[in-house]
């Protein structure tokens, strides 16, 4: 009768992972990307923090059917889960964020007076970018079903 063979992993490659300022920007992206898309998402649907379909442009509130409030309740939404996506897979989710910020970006850029707003987005968007780079370096790697 054979038994099982299981591998065991030990915690100091991964303590000493945690020394490197690489992955401690990659952590430290990864939280910031996951937390803020999130609560600002959920922001959307309560505005305590911003009146937020102030921050709608009138040429995409014309758009979109219904008002800039329901709009709101989308992006809050997306937002939601695109926070998400960090926390899963920040890989995909560091784009999804960089993109969903771009487009952020050109509805405030049609907005006379939000242009500093947009290019703090922009500056966010590096970040979402820097991040989905360095998930792409630290994945960890796939394990076959049943092993730990």
């Amino acid at each position: 009768m054979s038994s099982p063979t299981t591998t065991t992993t030990s915690a100091v490659p991964r303590r000493s992972e945690f020394t490197d300022p690489g992955y401690q920007a990659f952590v430290i992206l990864r939280t910031g990307f996951t937390l803020a898309p999130i609560l600002f998402g959920l922001d959307k649907f309560a505005n305590l923090l911003v009146d937020w379909p102030t921050y709608l442009a009138p040429w995409i509130n014309d758009v979109v059917p219904g008002s800039a409030q329901a709009a709101m309740y989308a992006v809050g939404a997306i937002e939601i889960v695109a926070g998400l996506l960090v926390a899963i897979a920040p890989r995909f989710g560091g784009w999804l964020v960089a993109g969903w910020l771009a487009g952020i970006i050109v509805n405030l850029l049609t907005i006379p007076g939000y242009y500093d707003i947009a290019l703090r987005d922009f500056g966010l968007l590096l970040g979402a970018v820097a991040l989905a780079r360095l998930a792409q370096h630290y994945r960890l790697p796939r394990r076959p079903p049943g092993v730990r």
